[in-house]
């Protein structure tokens, strides 16, 4: 008799199939759309290859290019594909490695020859030749022994560190593809032909495994889609995120910049302040009206706060230190300890309770040069920090009031978001069940919000769990920048008390959360979300006033008087330009409202206003001018 394994499907249903059985067959009985479709098969929760023959039953999914993880699974492919190009295009190459990144894949090599655009052409040519052959991906599984034997022979000397590097009882397999050997762990597609469209975008240098000790290696970027047409939508949105690119316009808006002087700290010069100052003022605004208390803590603390907060034996790496008296001391990565102080400097009742302490803190964190990235990924930034310190009863209604707070904010800058639930990592502090009281709060509070939410299993802060909210820009891009962390352990590290209504010492639980995230990076964001074209109450120039001519500059001057007067930015062109140049240049620079005056204006107390993106409005009385503009700023639409 027949053995059967019995797998059940998404829906719910159950079905029987003989013992051996691959994914793809089984998805073949479904439908031939999905079977088409499929990528690679999940049996209960574990990847697997499409090929791949059932001995057990289980839960059974299968993933197509739709699902994030078929996608992961669809580029890795393609990044094998990319490597075996590569070896034939440029033999002696020595293979690091090839992982899917968000919207795309990379490989890393070490190769003499320097890679150029037109190599990249070259290789894509090859790569579609590869996909062409529609070579199965085939996995074989090793010894210890064999791996080291195979990867020696070959010469692959990243593979070897690799493999020495597994633990023991790992199992050891490569995947091959024609004459291409590669260590993985899989899963692949079926075959090369799976991968319909592929672009390679950019190369750049990286350090093998990002220690910039070892040896700098060349970084070829790709990405692939099933369909041509889905390839060329997402190139175009490659091309307008350049355009949009804040590092340049950063420098051409005069906002900000990256210096030699400073790898990886910002400047921001005076039309970038303006932009700051007002994020910041708006955020003062709003904690104000939620209750929040503001503080300021030193950057520089002694070493023994960071050993009491964990931040010494978990967070070092990310740290900048000096010497002060011959004692060590830290530069601040976080605000949180130094919030800790302050709330210790004097006992506190129960009745003082929730007491929410916000901090616009400037922190240091060491990054590698090769991830710096504009305002990005810096190495200082300000971190609009607070810390919400309550009674265990009013954990959730606190938790609520945060998201409450963060989906205003975002809904001013017409944001879109997603949230995510990042549970207790490997490296943590605290027992298990303090983490799991810490983890049902968080989700108990999304749930009564009726949130949807995303769980990201071990990706927690090490003292707790978070809530985290990831934007999603003009360009479909997302961006993770409000945070909400649930913390018990900090609390006890620091012995922090509240005296309760039993007039005896209890300990406070803690909230850390921010909303902005970093400063530099929200304008990062919104630069890039707006391409410069900031809202109106954001713009550090709000109106520019364009006289005709040198004989019109009186009136013009008279004009921006009355606007700086009811609070309006302003600035007048009177440079003895013509007008369409002046119009030209005020287009560039992104300002909302451009005025031009002549004779006509000057004897009508009007101006012509022309707005961004809609053009030529005509003329209109200053005075009512005014107070469209006021209006505007003021409901910051």
């Amino acid at each position: 008799m027949e053995e059967k394994v019995v797998v059940r499907l998404k829906d719910g249903s159950e079905k029987d199939y003989p013992k051996g059985t691959t994914i793809y067959q089984i998805a073949e009985t479904i439908s031939k759309r999905l079977a088409k479709e499929a990528v690679v098969g999940k049996i209960d929760g574990k990847l697997v290859d499409l090929h791949c023959p059932l001995e057990e039953g289980g839960e059974l999914e299968i993933l197509s290019f739709d699902d994030e993880e078929g996608q992961d699974v669809y580029r890795h492919s393609s990044s094998h594909i990319l490597a075996q190009a590569v070896q034939k295009l440029f033999p002696g190459t020595k293979l690091g490695i090839g992982p899917a990144i968000k919207g795309g894949f990379y490989y890393d090599f070490d190769s003499e020859h320097k890679f150029t655009p037109e190599d990249l052409d070259n290789i894509e040519k090859e790569m579609n030749n590869i996909i062409k052959d529609k070579l199965a991906y085939q996995r074989k599984e090793l010894s210890r022994e064999a791996a080291l034997e195979l990867f020696a022979e070959r010469g692959e000397e990243y593979k070897l560190e690799l493999v020495k590097d597994l633990p023991e009882d790992e199992v050891i397999s490569v995947y091959t593809q024609g004459e291409f050997v590669d260590l993985c762990a899989g899963p692949h597609v079926p075959d090369t032909s799976k991968v319909k469209a592929v672009k390679l975008t950019s190369v750049a240098g990286a350090y093998w495994r990002g220690d910039e000790k070892n040896k700098m290696l060349q970084r070829i970027y790709g990405t692939s889609f099933p369909k041509k047409k889905t390839l060329e939508e997402y190139l175009e949105k490659l091309e307008e995120a350049k355009k949009r690119d804040h590092r340049k316009l950063g420098q051409q808006l005069e906002l900000f910049t990256i210096m030699e002087e400073g790898p990886g700290f910002p400047f921001f010069f005076p039309k970038g302040m303006t932009l700051r100052n007002e994020l910041e003022a708006f955020w003062r605004e709003e904690h104000e009206k939620a209750d929040y208390q503001e503080i300021k803590s030193p950057i520089i603390l002694n070493r023994t706060l960071w050993e009491t907060s964990g931040h010494w034996e978990h967070y070092q790496e990310n740290m900048y230190f000096t010497q002060i008296d011959e004692q060590d001391f830290a530069v601040k990565p976080m605000n949180c300890p130094g919030g800790m102080l302050v709330y210790r400097s004097k006992m506190h009742s129960y009745r003082d309770l929730p007491l929410r302490m916000g901090e616009l803190g400037l922190v240091h964190r060491h990054e590698l040069s090769g991830a710096l990235h504009g305002l990005m990924r810096v190495r200082c930034f300000t971190q609009d920090d607070a810390h919400i310190f309550m009674l265990p009863s009013q954990i959730k209604d606190e938790i609520k009031n945060v998201i409450d707070l963060v989906d205003y904010f975002y809904k001013v800058f017409g944001f879109e978001y997603h949230v995510e639930l990042s549970t207790k990592p490997e490296k943590a502090m605290g027992s298990n069940e303090i983490w799991d009281k810490a983890t049902t709060a968080l989700k108990e509070a999304l749930e009564e919000k009726e949130m949807d939410y995303i769980i990201n299993e071990g990706d927690g802060a090490f003292y707790g769990p978070k809530i985290d909210f990831h934007l999603k820009d003009c360009l479909d891009r997302t961006w993770q920048c409000g945070t909400i962390q649930l913390d018990f352990l900090m609390p006890e590290k620091f012995d922090l008390n509240y005296i309760g209504e039993d007039g005896n010492k209890h300990r406070p639980v803690m909230i850390h959360r921010v909303v902005f995230g970093s400063i530099e990076r929200f304008i990062g964001i919104l630069t890039e979300h707006f391409a410069g074209a900031f809202p109106t109450w954001l713009s550090p120039v709000q109106v520019k006033v364009l006289p005709i001519t040198d004989k019109f500059a009186d009136y013009a001057h008279k004009v921006a008087k009355k606007l700086e007067h009811a609070g309006v930015r302003v600035e007048v062109d009177s440079r003895s330009e013509k007008i369409g140049y002046k119009i030209r240049e005020g287009q560039l620079q992104k300002i909302p409202y451009l005025l031009v005056v002549g004779e006509k204006e000057e004897q009508n107390e009007t101006v012509a206003v022309r707005k961004r993106a809609e053009g030529d409005l005509g003329p209109e009385e200053l005075a009512a001018f005014t107070v469209k503009i006021v209006e505007e700023i003021k409901n910051k639409k």
